[in-house]
């Protein structure tokens, strides 16, 4: 079983940068990635991160109400980082500055990279099988990941050099969860607040940074990239 662990964490690595370099390799088709991932990270946050907090929630007796308003208060956060950074940007003139949203987007995904490398770790505790099951929906899942990844930094006008160092850490991100999660619990009630916090980031990313480049490209086709992504995280989440 550990061999093949390792050969599944191998697989998260290459199936994350695979998904990132498509982006890089295929510039000219950004707005339809912009659409994709739009619908991708706005579903992953409803079918995926907030289902897993509130089933911890469950179990572990937190408040809905208050991971309900962990997601609001994530969402003003970013919007207020946002509004603070266009600000100044536009005060110093500096219209073609790197916007800081696009690290802080990338580095959540990151971590929720890690995080599904971890999954596929505990439930190997569970089974074999188990472990085979959620290793198969992370796999594709880390392939949508990379691809946000990119699209997130090129959105906020990060170079392609730096968004390419974010993509290999988003690719090493699940590999190292898989070595952690069998060393490091994460106590259930601090990890319901921070995929709480997820949510609420990751609505705001998908609403207001990739949505609003669907407005700008009224082609249908943008409709139905964008539902493509909503289908494919749909049946992602439904083998788990």
């Amino acid at each position: 079983m550990d061999a093949l662990i390792y050969v599944l964490g191998l697989a998260t690595f290459l199936a994350t940068l695979f998904g990132g370099m498509v982006i890089l390799y295929f510039k000219k088709s950004l707005p339809y990635f912009f659409a994709f991932s739009a619908g991708t990270i706005i579903a992953v946050a409803f079918l995926d991160i907030l289902p897993e907090s509130l089933e911890i929630a469950g179990t572990s007796g937190i408040p809905v109400r208050s991971l309900m308003l962990t997601i609001v208060g994530s969402f003003f956060l970013y919007s207020l980082v946002e509004k603070f950074f266009a600000t100044h940007h536009l005060e110093s003139g500096g219209h073609h500055h790197a916007h800081i949203l696009g690290p802080i987007g990338a580095a959540s995904l990151i971590l929720h990279s890690f995080l599904d490398g971890a999954a596929i770790g505990v439930a190997f505790h569970v089974s074999t099988s188990a472990g085979i099951i959620v290793a198969f929906a992370v796999l594709f899942h880390d392939m949508t990941d990379g691809i946000n990844t990119v699209v997130v930094m090129l959105r906020n006008h990060q170079p392609i050099k730096k968004a390419r160092m974010f993509l290999l850490m988003d690719a090493i991100a699940p590999v190292l969860g898989l070595i952690v999660a069998s060393l490091i619990v994460i106590p259930e009630s601090a990890l319901a607040y921070v995929l709480a916090f997820f949510v609420g980031e990751f609505i705001y990313i998908g609403a207001s940074t990739l949505l609003p480049e669907t407005r700008e490209h009224p082609s249908k086709a943008m409709i139905f990239v964008m539902l493509l992504g909503i289908a494919l995280i749909a049946f992602l989440t439904s083998l788990l």
